[in-house]
C-alpha cells in the first residue's frame, strides 16, 4: 500500500477523531491511543491498518453502556517522541489504553511511562522478548509475537533443514540485537555456528549491498535477517539481485504477509517465516478479514494488525466486566483482570495471558507459495508446522521478570 505523506497525515488526523460520538460530560467512556509508525519502514506492518483494526474491535464489541474514543499518532521510530506522546496522552488527553507501539526501542521507552502513570499498555507490534523479561511491567501485556518465538520457530526450522552456519544482517537497535541473540541461542543449542554479523544504522538504511557482500564472503549457509518491514523487503530484493539466494538460504526472522505482498511471489517464493495470524488460516480468521478489509482494501491484516484487534477487544470485555470507573482507576488491577479472563476472538481463537504479561498465542511456520500455487489475491502461505502457545515462548522460569515469583 503506497501512501503519500499528505494522505498519511490526513488519515492519521481522521483516526484521531472520536470513533463514536463525543462523550457527554457525565458519560462513562474509555479512550484508546494507537501509537505506531505511520510514515516510515513499518507503516504497512502496523500504521493506519492497526488503527482500523482497533476500530473494528470496538465495532464488533458493540454497545455495552460506555463510549469508546480512539486517538492515534506517528512515533516516527523515535523513543523520545514516543515517550513525549505517551505522557501527553496520559497526562492531558485522558488515554486509558496504549496499544500497538512497534519498534522495540520505543516500546521499551514507553514501558516505564505506562507503569509510572498506572495505565494499561498492550504491545502488538514490537518484538523484543525483554518486554516480558528483565524489563517487564505489571501494567503490560505482550500480545502477538516476540524474538524468542521467532528465533525458535523460523531459526529452529532452518537449522533442522541443514542451515547450521549463519551470518546475520541486523538492525542496530534493541529489536534487531535481541532477535539475533535469541536466534543465535537456538543455533548454538543445535550445534550450529554463527560466522558473523553486520549491524546497520536504523532507521534510514536502504542500501544493503556492502553488508550482503560481507555475508556472502563469510561462507555461512544462511543469511539471517534480524530486521523487519521495508528493511526486510529491501534486503531480500537486493540479495536476489546479487544472486546471493543461489549460494545462501535467506531466513526472514520477522516477516509479515504485507512484506511478501511488497516483494511479490516471484521474489518471495520458498521463503520460510513465522506469523501468529494468517487471514486464510480458518473460518474465523477469514470472517475477521472480511469485516475489516473494506476499511483497509489494499492492505490485508497481518499478525501485528490482528493483535491490535484482539488486544482491544479483550480490554473492552474486561472494562465491561469490571465497570468503567474501576477499570480506569487502576491499570495494574485491569491488567490482572485481563490475565484472569480467557482470551477468545476470531484472530487467535482461545489463548491465555501468562502472569508475566505474555499472551500465549500459537506460532505458525509458513512457506511462501510459488506464483502458480496461489489461487487468488494475498493467497501466499502454505502451513508447515504449528507450535502451541505454551510451547512457542520462553519458559517463565527463564525470563527473569522482576515481579514474577517462579
Amino acid at each position: 500500500m503506497k501512501l503519500s505523506r499528505r494522505s498519511v497525515l490526513t488519515a492519521a488526523a481522521a483516526a484521531s477523531m472520536p470513533l463514536i460520538r463525543p462523550a457527554r460530560a457525565q458519560g462513562a467512556s474509555v479512550k484508546i491511543g494507537v501509537l505506531n509508525d505511520q510514515s516510515g519502514p513499518y507503516m504497512n506492518t502496523g500504521g493506519l491498518t492497526s488503527v482500523a483494526c482497533v476500530k473494528q474491535a470496538i465495532e464488533d464489541f458493540g454497545a455495552h453502556g460506555f463510549k469508546v474514543e480512539v486517538v492515534s499518532a506517528d512515533h516516527q521510530n523515535k523513543p523520545d517522541l514516543g515517550v513525549s506522546i505517551t505522557r501527553q496522552w496520559f497526562d492531558r488527553d485522558g488515554v486509558d489504553l496504549l496499544i500497538d507501539v512497534p519498534t522495540s526501542s520505543v516500546a521499551l521507552a514507553v514501558q516505564s511511562v505506562a507503569k509510572e502513570k498506572n495505565k494499561v499498555y498492550i504491545n502488538s507490534g514490537a518484538a523484543s522478548s525483554a518486554l516480558t523479561g528483565e524489563q517487564c511491567s505489571p501494567n503490560f501485556i505482550h500480545w502477538t509475537y516476540d524474538t524468542y518465538m521467532l528465533g525458535k520457530s523460523t531459526g529452529g526450522a532452518m537449522v533442522k533443514a541443514g542451515g547450521d552456519s549463519w551470518y546475520f544482517l541486523t538492525a542496530d537497535y534493541a529489536f534487531g540485537k535481541q532477535l539475533q541473540a535469541d536466534t543465535s541461542g537456538f543455533i548454538k543449542d543445535a550445534k550450529g555456528s554463527v560466522k558473523g554479523a553486520s549491524l546497520y544504522p536504523f532507521p534510514g538504511t536502504t542500501d544493503f549491498s556492502s553488508f550482503l557482500v560481507q555475508a556472502q564472503s563469510s561462507g555461512a549457509k544462511v543469511l539471517g535477517l534480524a530486521n523487519a518491514g521495508a528493511d526486510t523487503v529491501n534486503a531480500i530484493k537486493q540479495a536476489n539481485e546479487f544472486g546471493l539466494n543461489n549460494s545462501m538460504k535467506i531466513a526472514a526472522l520477522l516477516m509479515f504477509i504485507t512484506d511478501v505482498h511488497a516483494l511479490g511471489l516471484d521474489v518471495a517464493k520458498g521463503l520460510v517465516l513465522t506469523e501468529s495470524f494468517y487471514w486464510d488460516l480458518n473460518d474465523r480468521t477469514r470472517a475477521f478479514t472480511k469485516r475489516v478489509l473494506p476499511k483497509t482494501p489494499n492492505n490485508y491484516p497481518n499478525m501485528d494488525h490482528a493483535g491490535c484487534y484482539s488486544g482491544t477487544l479483550h480490554y473492552l470485555k474486561t472494562v465491561a466486566a469490571m465497570g468503567v470507573a474501576e477499570a480506569k482507576k487502576d491499570g495494574v488491577a485491569t491488567v490482572n483482570h485481563m490475565k484472569a479472563m480467557e482470551v477468545d476472538d476470531d484472530c487467535f481463537g482461545k489463548t491465555k495471558i501468562r502472569v508475566d504479561g505474555r499472551n500465549l498465542v500459537p506460532s505458525y511456520l509458513f512457506a511462501v507459495k510459488k506464483p502458480a500455487e496461489s489461487k487468488g489475491p494475498w493467497d501466499y502461505y502454505k502451513l508447515l508446522a504449528t507450535t502451541p502457545g505454551d510451547e512457542a515462548f520462553r519458559p517463565l522460569s527463564e525470563g527473569h521478570c522482576p515481579f514474577v515469583k517462579v
